[in-house]
């Protein structure tokens, strides 16, 4: 699927979809229904999901750069390698999601719910944290150079062998 810069799919039921590899850089899909979606590979650079439902999407490599998904619901998602430096996901669900070596460098995710996501490998190097949810998540190797965690929930969370450093916290 290819859509031009800034076509508008807003509400869009695209659940189960076959969108991999799919060109939606700056498309709008607000409030689109992509639960279940495959969208390996796709480039959203840009786009816009707020609010979207991807729970249990695949977006493993999928470029993500910049995009908005302000209370997007993307619990269970495959995540894995996803590009999403500089995204703003502020208050989305990602319980559960695999963001295994997933890029997050600067990444807001304020009030985010990370409840036992996997992010093992990660690069949240500058992210913005606070207020986030991060009980029982996997950060094993992540690197967290310089985020901020201020009143972030961290019970239960494996932060074994993750770089640290700068990291600001309460």
């Amino acid at each position: 699927m290819y859509a031009h810069e800034g076509s508008t799919l807003a509400g869009a039921n695209l659940a189960g979809a076959y969108l991999a590899g799919a060109y939606l850089a700056g498309a709008n899909l607000e409030g689109a229904n992509l639960e279940g979606a495959n969208l390996a590979g796709a480039n959203l650079a840009g786009a816009y999901l707020a609010g979207a439902d991807l729970a249990g999407a695949n977006l493993a490599g999928a470029n993500l750069f910049r995009t908005r998904l302000l209370d997007a619901n993307l619990a269970g998602a495959n995540c894995t390698r996803a590009n999403l430096p500089g995204a703003y996901i502020g208050r989305a669900d990602l319980t559960g999601a695999d963001l295994t070596g997933a890029d997050l460098t600067g990444a807001d995710l304020f009030g985010a719910n990370l409840l036992d996501a996997n992010l093992s490998g990660a690069n949240l190097e500058g992210a913005h944290l606070v207020s986030a949810n991060l009980k029982g998540a996997n950060l094993t190797g992540a690197s967290l150079r310089h985020a901020d965690l201020f009143q972030v929930a961290l019970e239960g969370s494996d932060l074994t062998g993750a770089d640290v450093e700068g990291m600001i916290r309460d």
